[in-house]
Order: structure tokens, then C-alpha cells, then sequence
């Protein structure tokens, strides 16, 4: 486990794991906060209830007084309003008196003894008033609802405003809970519990509810501090952390499996580069007119100790992004020299192409290394071509072309790899200077069997020629291909109908049947699948 990438994976890994148990307390809280805050709810509603039950027995008695008595203060009136208080459970007191609180009369014949703790609110859609005032000697508050009456008086029904007492409110709460009773404009009728802590609650939680009393001015709150409730879901947090710990375990025992099974060299790659497991083979590129050997591409393949082979595609793209890439081609470049130094000492002529990177282009490093491992090999500047393959485009132009003058000052070539196709820009060609254009498999495949015109293949061969660059064409497996590319005017090209990425024995063999001297004026006719014939 060398490469840093793997060491950032088993990091992601680890936190995903223990994401279950670092998550149990939010989910709990939440669930604490949702399910308290529906009993408080509960509770408030309920309150709220009997608050508009006590105010509209008051609200409806007052009404019927009203309407059934066309004087007040007569004996009829008086008789009336002890028929209503009678039949009420709250209505403890009817006057009529005027707007400067002279009294005319009363449901028990004496002064009423009252003082007001609030402003008269207007109660939504009606024509009563209600205010709270201390009436007598009754400890609890009473509510005052007000009827205008003719002549200028008023006439008001007295009613406590709850008809137990306050620490009922506090039923079924917890013992730190706390009640208030107000009127909307925030004028405070009754409260019980702990109020003062509450008031002063600064940063504690609380879990809190309020309710209001249909259209009338009275509200109801109620809360409870999180930590006393959150107290009661010990066991329950408990059991849901272990669980969690089983599912945090689990997790890290899959992830860490996935990770080192995985297609992606997270642990290996880096330490296979420095042990030289990453091999060079090698795909002849045949001349399609005489059937000569002219060059090959150098491919990469991974070939573990335990023999598997690697395909590219599964570590190209890591090695990449991660900067392995370099020393990845600096190991490839010196077992080219090794393997292939005697054939192209013996054909001067032949090409050996090279891939190189984005990451290759940001400085002149490159350039640096080519000269350090093939300045005193028999492999020649000239015989070099080094491919742009990108895989990222290029962000930095200016330093990429000084990179390519460099390797031109060499002696090597320049190729623009999978031409027309990802971020190959097509000004790239002319603008970074390219010798070199290999057309992408995916345009030899459009040529089908019969086809005479490929409009989009024959573009780009007439670009690259008004260009002035040679051709590869890549992607080469049938014999239909081979001949239309031939007869296009491509000289060169690579694909499985001619042969796979070798090993450097196999391609040396094939090397010395295809190579042929430079006086050879012979064509070649594709036969068959890797065949080729004189012509």
C-alpha cells in the first residue's frame, strides 16, 4: 500500500464507516425533537381547548342575556342572567356598568370587586371584547368579555380562566416543563413550571410549542429543556450505537475488501513501476504498399508476479491523474532501449512511437529524460516519435509547445495520437506542430464493405496532407479497411489484422520477416487476417 491514492481511499473508507455511528446521535436528536414537540403540541392543543370551551360559555351566555332581555337591570334581566349562570359551569358574574366603571347592576346585588391586568382585545368576526382582570378574592385570573349596550353602558360576563388549578397544566409534562398562559399582544395571564429558567434560557435547547385558541386573543406555550427529554432515550441510543458499530464494522470489512480487489491499482502500481512489472509491447506499423515492417507503437501492459496481465485500461488513467505516468514512461523508455537498440541500429529507418501525457507538457522534464536515455544508445533522435495522448487537455499551450520544440530539437518527431477525437483538438495540429496524424479506430471503422466515399475518414486524410504531416491509421482489422486506406493514399497503419501488441521476442521475430530493404519496389495485397502477399 505505497500510493497515495490508496491510502486516500482506505481514508474515505474509514470515515464512510463510522458515518453510522457518528450519525446515531443527529438522527436521535431529530427523532427526540419531532416526537416531544408532538406531545407538547398535544398538550398546548389541549389547553388551548378548555381555554375557548371557558370563553364561549361566557361569549354565549352574554348573548343570550342580550336577546332575551329588552331592558337591563330590570327584574326580568336579572332573572335571566341567574337562569344562565345556573346552567354554566364557569360564569361566575354579570354587570352592567359605563365606559368610566359606574356600576348599574349585578347578577349577586353587591359591587363587583374587580381590576384589570390587560388591555380589551376584539375577539376575530364578533362584537365582544376580552380582557383579563383579578376578580375578588379568586386567585386565578378571570376573563372579562364585554358587550356594548345601549345608553353607553356595557354589559360583561366574569369567568376564571381555567376552572382548576394552575400546576393541572403541567399534567402529563415532564417536571421541568413549563406552561404559559397569554393573550397575543404577549400580556402574561398565568404561568406555571419552571418560567424563569426558560426566560432565561440563553443558549439551552429547548423543545417548545405553541397553540392558539381558535379566533380568540389567548395563547398557549409550553416547552421543556432538550436535555431532560433527550435523557430518556439512554437505552434506546444505546441499543441504535451498537447497531450502528455492527454496521460501521461491516462496512469497513466490505470496503476494504472492494478496495484491494479492485480493478484500480490503488495499492500496487507505484511499487510495481519501481519493480519493473510494467512491460513495453510493441504493435508492428506496416506499410500498406509493400508490406515492410516501418515502426511500431509502444503499449504498456502490467504483468503481476503471479502472471496476470493488466490491460491499460485499468490503470492508464489512475497513473495519470496521480503523476505516476512519468516515471512510467521513463521506465518504458529504458526497457525500450534494451530491446530494441540492435533492430534499429540494423533499420535506420524505423520508427518506435512513445505515448506521452498532459502531465508530460507542464515542464521540460521530458525532454530532458529522452536525451539522458537514448543519447548514447543505438536507438537515433531521429528513429523516436512521441505521441500527445490526451486523456486531458492541454491547459498550458505555451509550455507545451516548448516541450515539442525541445523533443524537435532532438531530432525525435511529434505525433498527434486519436486525431479528431476527446480533447485532440483539431488546431492542435497546426498549432503545436505535429509531424505526425494517427487517425483514430472509431473513423476506420465507418469503412464498411463496398464503401467507396467516407466523408468524414477522407476529410481528415485531406487535412492532414494539405498539412503536410504523415499518417497512421489506426484500429486496422479487416481487409476492406486496408485496402480503401491504401487506395486513399495512407501509407501507414496499425491493427489486429496485421498483429496485437507483442512481447519483445515475438515482435523481434516478426521484425525480421517484415522488414524489408529500402530498394524493394513491391506492393502488397492483404489476404487474410495478419497474411499479407506481394502483389
Amino acid at each position: 500500500m505505497t500510493s497515495k491514492y490508496s491510502h486516500v481511499l482506505m481514508l474515505i473508507a474509514a470515515i464512510c464507516a463510522f458515518l453510522p455511528v457518528m450519525a446515531v446521535d443527529v438522527l436521535l436528536d431529530s427523532y427526540v425533537r419531532v416526537r416531544e414537540r408532538a406531545t407538547l403540541q398535544s398538550a398546548a392543543d389541549a389547553i388551548a381547548a378548555r381555554l375557548q370551551t371557558t370563553a364561549y360559555d361566557s361569549i354565549n351566555a352574554l348573548q343570550r342575556i342580550a336577546a332575551d332581555s329588552p331592558s337591563l337591570c330590570t327584574p326580568s334581566f336579572l332573572a335571566n342572567v341567574h337562569r344562565q349562570m345556573e346552567s354554566s359551569l364557569y360564569l361566575k358574574q354579570v354587570l352592567v356598568e359605563n365606559a368610566d366603571g359606574v356600576q348599574y347592576c349585578d347578577a349577586l346585588g353587591r359591587a363587583v370587586d374587580y381590576s384589570p391586568l390587560s388591555q380589551e382585545l376584539s375577539v376575530a368576526g364578533r362584537t365582544e371584547t376580552i380582557s383579563i382582570v383579578r376578580l375578588g378574592e379568586m386567585s386565578m385570573p378571570a376573563l372579562k368579555v364585554t358587550q356594548q349596550a345601549d345608553g353607553g353602558r356595557k354589559l360583561s360576563a366574569f369567568a376564571p380562566v381555567l376552572a382548576s388549578e394552575p400546576e393541572s397544566l403541567l399534567a402529563g409534562l415532564k417536571p421541568t416543563s413549563m406552561v404559559r398562559l397569554s393573550l397575543t399582544d404577549g400580556d402574561e395571564i398565568v404561568s406555571v413550571g419552571d418560567v424563569l429558567a426558560y426566560d432565561r434560557r440563553g443558549n439551552t435547547e429547548y423543545v417548545a410549542a405553541q397553540a392558539l385558541a381558535g379566533e380568540l386573543p389567548l395563547r398557549v406555550t409550553a416547552a421543556v429543556p432538550f436535555a431532560v427529554v433527550r435523557a430518556d432515550y439512554g437505552d434506546l441510543d444505546a441499543s441504535f450505537t451498537v447497531i450502528a458499530c455492527l454496521m460501521c464494522g461491516a462496512f469497513l470489512v466490505l470496503a476494504l475488501q472492494y478496495v484491494r480487489r479492485s480493478d484500480l491499482p490503488a495499492f500496487d502500481l507505484e511499487r510495481a513501476i519501481a519493480a519493473g512489472e510494467l512491460k513495453p509491447y510493441y504493435q508492428p506499423v506496416i506499410n500498406l504498399r509493400t508490406g515492410a515492417l516501418v515502426g511500431c507503437e509502444v503499449l504498456c501492459r502490467w504483468e503481476k508476479n503471479n502472471g496476470d496481465v493488466v490491460p491499460p485500461g485499468a490503470f492508464i488513467d489512475y497513473a495519470e491523474v496521480t503523476g505516476l505516468a512519468i516515471p512510467m514512461t521513463v521506465s518504458l523508455m529504458q526497457q525500450v532501449k534494451t530491446d530494441l537498440s540492435d533492430l534499429c541500429a540494423e533499420n535506420p529507418d524505423l520508427k518506435i512511437s512513445i505515448n506521452l501525457f498532459e502531465g508530460h507538457f507542464r515542464d521540460g522534464d521530458i525532454v530532458d529524460d529522452v536525451h539522458t536515455i537514448f543519447a548514447d544508445s543505438r536507438i537515433a533522435f531521429r528513429q523516436l516519435v512521441f505521441e500527445l495522448t490526451e486523456r486531458q487537455p492541454l491547459d498550458q499551450l505555451v509550455q507545451a509547445n516548448s516541450v515539442i520544440a525541445g523533443l524537435h530539437a532532438l531530432g525525435c518527431r511529434v505525433a498527434m495520437d486519436d486525431a479528431g477525437t476527446g480533447h485532440s483538438n483539431l488546431a492542435y495540429m497546426q498549432t503545436l506542430g505535429v509531424d505526425v496524424i494517427k487517425l483514430d479506430k472509431i473513423f476506420v471503422e465507418m469503412i464498411q464493405p463496398g464503401m467507396t466515399h467516407v466523408p468524414v475518414l477522407d476529410g481528415l486524410v485531406a487535412m492532414a496532407r494539405d498539412l503536410g504531416t504523415d499518417i497512421v491509421a489506426e484500429g486496422v482489422e479487416t481487409e476492406e479497411q486496408a485496402l480503401y486506406l491504401r487506395g486513399l493514399g495512407v501509407l501507414h497503419a496499425q491493427g489486429y489484422l496485421f498483429a496485437p501488441a507483442l512481447k519483445a521476442g515475438a515482435f523481434l521475430e516478426l521484425a525480421k520477416a517484415l522488414v524489408r530493404p529500402k530498394a524493394s519496389n513491391r506492393q502488397i495485397a492483404v489476404t487474410g487476417r495478419g497474411q499479407i502477399s506481394a502483389a
